[in-house]
């Protein structure tokens, strides 16, 4: 097994996003038609040339100091919109909790898994992948574009319902995509069960949540048993493991260390890392989250 560090991958990609510019814990985005400004934890620097304020913008989540927040809009914005990345096409909706339904930086990793699917695919191999904590979809939408079968499971009845909606209209309606309202760590169990297995598993956990029947998640608590579950259900020839976390609490290294000591006895390779966004005004990259991926040789 041989285990790389790349540091920071960058999503450069998109046509339909832009990160505008960042500072004093916001950030500027150009979503489609639309720009918006979301707070950002990550955002500690001051903006670009001392200025106090941007103008422009169609909506601003504003932070409330009791928690949570609300969006101020311009004009009214349409209840939903789309923007496109390469053969794939996501809706957008701000909600909320400030999010718009998509985590753009990620598109680096759907171009690798999309490459990992179609290399196999090439030597005629079917490949099924596993999503969990699948959200609105978007890994999902593009190993399905790349001719996988996929099982998405969130736990969340309408995020579930948002990847349906971006498979349509990604034109992947009629793909094989198995739609899942569970508790990722229970299905996990009952697909071991079932005698399932999968040649590819993609999860996005999140530091705290509650199941599909209020079951608490804690990621320090739970993460190694859910991985541990998820190795058995590992086909005899597995094609790739994605870790993909949020949490500040967690390293790329440590992802990396839960993946060597999973996967120690598969060979192949191990890289981790932080993905981001180029921002626009100034070249500075915005770090977004951090990776874990295991591929076979």
């Amino acid at each position: 097994m041989t285990i790389e560090r790349p540091g920071l991958l960058v999503a450069d990609h998109w046509q339909d996003y832009r990160l505008l510019d960042c500072g004093d814990g916001l950030k500027h985005e150009q979503w489609g038609p639309y720009t918006l400004v979301r707070p950002d934890p990550q955002v500690i620097w001051p903006r670009c040339g001392g200025e106090t304020r941007w103008t422009g913008w169609d909506g601003f989540y504003h932070r409330s100091e009791s928690g949570g927040g609300k969006w101020e809009f311009r004009q009214p914005l349409p209840d939903h919109w789309t923007v496109r990345y390469g053969e794939l096409t996501f809706k957008i909706h701000p909600t909320g909790f400030k999010h718009t339904g998509l985590f753009p930086e990620q598109a680096v990793n759907w171009d690798w898994t999309a490459q990992k699917i179609r290399a196999a695919r090439a030597t005629g191999r079917e490949v099924g992948v596993l999503n969990l904590f699948g959200y609105t979809g978007a890994a999902t939408i593009a190993a399905a574009a790349a001719a996988a079968s996929v099982c998405h499971v969130d736990a969340a009845e309408g995020m579930v319902r948002w990847c349906r909606e971006n498979a349509a209209l990604s034109g992947l309606a009629a793909a094989p995509i198995r739609y899942l309202v569970d508790d990722c760590l229970k299905f996990v169990r009952r697909e071991l069960k079932r005698g399932r297995r999968y040649d590819a598993i993609i999860m996005d956990p999140p530091t705290y949540g509650r199941g599909s029947t209020g079951e608490m998640w804690k990621l320090e608590d739970h993460l190694w048993e859910l991985l541990a579950e998820c190795k058995q259900l590992l086909s005899d020839r597995p094609l790739f493991f994605l870790i993909n976390t949020y949490t500040a609490r967690l390293s790329p290294a440590v992802v990396v260390n839960l993946l060597e000591g999973l996967l120690h006895d598969s060979g192949g390779r191990i890289t981790g890392g932080e993905v981001g966004l180029p921002i626009q005004r100034d070249g500075k990259i915005l770090p977004c989250g951090i990776f874990g991926r295991w591929e076979s040789a």
